[in-house]
């Protein structure tokens, strides 16, 4: 099993780049991958959540999701905040790319979200297709990690 936790504010510059890395991986792994949200997914988190397999993406009752767009807050030379410019364009699109294809969205409806930011419930993100569940209590878990058993 591998475990591994992400948290971002959708305020960082470049992280989007890594998230991608992170959504190629995901695709490749033999298991299948479990996503939780716990606390917060915003942004690029919120498309890792949508990356997970088919009915193994959750959230804590709790958890607050995000859909946005990426932002660049470039400083500089014309030419240099135009280059930052198109990649934020090709990030944002490939984000809602991989957004619409978790949540087998059409994706015009997924860019029109992402326009503006665009926050959900766990029970909302069920409905957007962002997640499969929310995780009421250990018995709603799909497997029981074993650091569970000492907690009791």
């Amino acid at each position: 099993r591998t475990y591994f936790t992400t948290t971002a504010t959708g305020q960082q510059v470049g992280f989007e780049t890594e998230a991608f890395a992170i959504a190629d991986v995901m695709k490749y792994v033999r298991p299948p991958v479990h996503t939780v949200a716990l606390g917060q997914a915003f942004g690029a988190a919120a498309m890792l959540l949508s990356q997970g397999k088919r009915g193994k993406r959750s959230s804590l009752p709790n958890a607050t999701i995000m859909l946005n767009q990426p932002k660049s807050q470039s400083q500089g030379q014309a030419s240099d905040i135009a280059i930052k410019a198109r990649e934020t364009v090709h990030n944002r699109k490939t984000m809602c790319n991989l957004i619409a294809t978790g949540c087998q969205k059409p994706l015009n409806v997924v860019e029109n979200d992402c326009q503006r930011v665009k926050y959900l419930q766990p029970h909302e993100a069920v409905e957007y297709g962002l997640i499969d569940r929310v995780l009421q209590n250990d018995a709603s878990l799909p497997i029981k990690p074993s650091f569970i058993e000492q907690l009791n």
